[in-house]
C-alpha cells in the first residue's frame, strides 16, 4: 500500500560514521528538509541505513538536502 500523502528517503551511511556525525546529519534533514525518522539499522559491518519520511509538499520544493 502506497501511502500518498507521505514521502520516504533512504540515506546510507558509511561503516565508520560515528554517532555525533549521524546525529548532525540527520538535525540538518530534519531542520531544512522538515523529514523525520521513520527506520534507522545498523548492520554488523557498521553501515547505517536510515528511511525519513514527511508529508508530501505542494510544489516544487526540494526533495532532500544532498548527503
Amino acid at each position: 500500500m502506497v501511502d500518498r500523502e507521505l514521502e520516504y528517503q533512504k540515506l546510507t551511511m558509511p561503516p565508520g560514521t560515528d554517532r555525533r556525525t549521524a546525529v548532525a546529519i540527520l538535525t540538518l534533514h530534519a531542520e531544512f528538509g522538515d523529514w523525520e525518522l521513520d527506520r534507522s539499522r545498523i548492520y554488523p559491518d557498521g553501515t547505517r541505513r536510515v528511511v525519513l519520511r514527511r508529508r508530501r509538499r505542494p510544489g516544487g520544493l526540494p526533495g532532500y538536502l544532498p548527503t
